[in-house]
């Protein structure tokens, strides 16, 4: 179990462990998403319909909103930006935690956001606080999956898992019919089985997470948070422990 987990963050990947990553990184940014909701009345991993919202507030002048959803599309790209930083940054120092630094960072800012909870009821400078720490989270945690599969995966980016989704659903019922045969013609159009089946299941645990983190949420409160922390610091925390040891071993 030890080696499994720790694949799943180390420097060291294989398809498998990629795609792992992404299903608990998914479920995760769900719940998340659907806490977001229920903290402050805001998704904050659709930046399309983030930017939209800026577009609209400015025209109808609702200042309040307009500083909200700009707060959460910075602070995404903030997010984002830092994932970069800390991975690049690992990198180049052959580091194998390369992945777990910005997990752990996420899980620190989930606890954050846990402990937000008990700063009083939520009002506007508390809310525009729980946008930004939550848009970060987002941004860090698409980056970290989009790093590391070379941008054929995200974690929050739903839009793009159900286009992709649709794709290879319009060419699984694509009639081929009579055509002219390779090599003259084009091949025929067939559908790619484990990428679909791969969409389909981080479409299902983005909406499993979200439930899970609505039910979670409503019941508990804010504080539910620490249960989203905990899965995403046992990720990161063997391949730190590992450069950790690396360093002692060579001082």
């Amino acid at each position: 179990m030890k080696t499994y987990i720790k694949s799943l963050a180390h420097r060291d990947r294989t398809e498998a462990s990629d795609r792992h990553l992404a299903f608990y990184l998914t479920f995760i940014a769900g719940a998340a998403n659907a806490g977001g909701f229920m903290a402050v009345h805001q998704y904050t991993s659709h930046m399309s319909g983030i930017v939209s919202s800026l577009a609209d507030n400015l025209v109808l002048g609702e200042l309040e909103l307009l500083l909200s959803g700009f707060t959460g599309f910075v602070f995404f790209l903030f997010g984002a930006g830092v994932s970069a930083i800390l991975i690049n940054w690992g990198r180049r120092r052959n580091l194998r935690s390369i992945y777990a630094l910005p997990l752990a960072l996420e899980a620190a800012l989930l606890v954050a956001f846990s402990l937000s909870g008990f700063l009083g009821p939520i009002d506007r400078d508390l809310a525009l606080m729980i946008i930004a720490l939550l848009c970060f989270v987002m941004g860090l945690q698409n980056a970290i999956i989009t790093k590391l599969s070379g941008a054929r995966i995200r974690t929050t980016h739903v839009t793009g898992l159900v286009t992709d989704t649709g794709i290879e659903l319009g060419k699984l019922f694509y009639w081929n019919g009579r055509q002219i045969a390779p090599p003259d013609g084009p091949p025929p159009v067939r559908a790619d089985m484990p990428k679909l089946w791969l969409l389909s299941r981080m479409v299902f645990l983005f909406f499993l997470g979200g439930v899970t983190g609505a039910i979670s949420f409503q019941h508990i409160g804010i504080s539910a948070a620490i249960f989203l922390a905990i899965p995403v610091a046992v990720l990161a925390i063997f391949p730190l422990l590992e450069d950790y040891n690396a360093r002692g071993m060579k001082q």
